[in-house]
């Protein structure tokens, strides 16, 4: 017994140990590394050089690095909101007993399988100052549009604007939450002659408040890293910084500078703050999310 068991242990060392390795060496080795490296000036061609926290001070001192936070919290602000509500928005709709269910979903959910310099230059097209779409569409209304991407006042509103076209993803998983609030709650607000704004606040929102949370945590991590869409539709983020977004800062300083170092320190602050924020989230789930018990 002592020897099938002993076999049976080396089986199954040999079969998890491709996740084993990919784990270290992918992902634990890159964490402890990045981790070291911001303590050190490395510039990925010479050996790291131990600094102690001259990066994070310098970070402090970086007029471009508070800039491009205080975009990447500005877009996180709106986008993540908006994009919850109009997620919603829709699941509720189409929740409501519309007729070719599946084929409505799938219209909304294609846009975020699209590819992400597709979709880029797809908008940069869109909101073409002269020939956009977008614009042309305005003038005909009597409205004049603004230059979108040209106006460094109007350049982050365009790109939260852009985000609501991929809330297809939050939405099918609003809709399946929605498909899942008991329909006996429904029927007993009706008796008590609630409203449908009175059924959506005091039944569906507290029933779906766990997916409400998963999505809300989702969007925070996502538009706090958000970066190949503003990387190809605003170079250096032009105009004047206004959509140089902190991930596009930390590439730059990474493989464009050969800051590897500076690179790490800010992808540990990026840590920090999507941490901070997650357990915020969290810690208001204690208070707002109500969780069905179990029967």
């Amino acid at each position: 017994m002592r020897g099938l068991r002993r076999r049976e242990l080396w089986a199954g060392l040999a079969f998890v140990s491709p996740w084993v390795v990919g784990l270290g060496v992918f992902l634990i080795y890159p964490i402890v590394a990045s981790l070291y490296y911001s303590f050190c000036d490395y510039s990925v061609l010479e050996r790291a050089r131990p600094i102690g926290l001259a990066n994070y001070i310098d970070l402090a001192k970086d007029s471009v690095f508070w800039k491009s936070l205080f975009n990447t919290l500005f877009y996180a602000a709106l986008a993540v909101p908006l994009g919850l509500g109009l997620a919603l928005a829709l699941a509720l709709l189409l929740n409501s007993g519309v007729r070719g269910l599946t084929v409505y979903r799938t219209i909304f959910f294609l846009p975020a399988l699209m590819p992400m310099v597709a979709l880029a230059v797809l908008w940069l097209w869109i909101f073409n100052g002269e020939y956009g779409v977008l614009n042309v569409a305005l003038a005909r209304l009597g409205i004049h549009a603004p230059a979108w991407l040209t106006d460094p006042a109007w350049s982050k509103p365009a790109l939260v604007l852009l985000s609501m076209w991929g809330v297809g993803q939050a939405m099918v998983i609003f809709l399946a939450g929605l498909q899942d609030v008991p329909e006996h709650l429904y029927e007993a607000a009706d008796l008590d002659g609630a409203s449908w704004w009175d059924k959506i606040r005091h039944v569906t929102l507290p029933m779906i408040s766990p997916v409400i949370l998963f999505n809300g945590i989702m969007g925070i991590i996502g538009s706090l890293q958000f970066f190949a869409i503003p990387y190809i539709m605003t170079p250096n983020g032009q105009p004047a910084r206004s959509a140089y977004f902190y991930a596009m800062y930390l590439y730059d300083n990474a493989f464009l500078y050969l800051r590897m170092g500076y690179a790490s320190a800010m992808a540990w602050i990026l840590f920090i703050l999507i941490f901070c924020l997650t357990l915020v989230s969290l810690r208001l789930a204690a208070r707002y999310v109500h969780y069905e018990a179990a029967p």
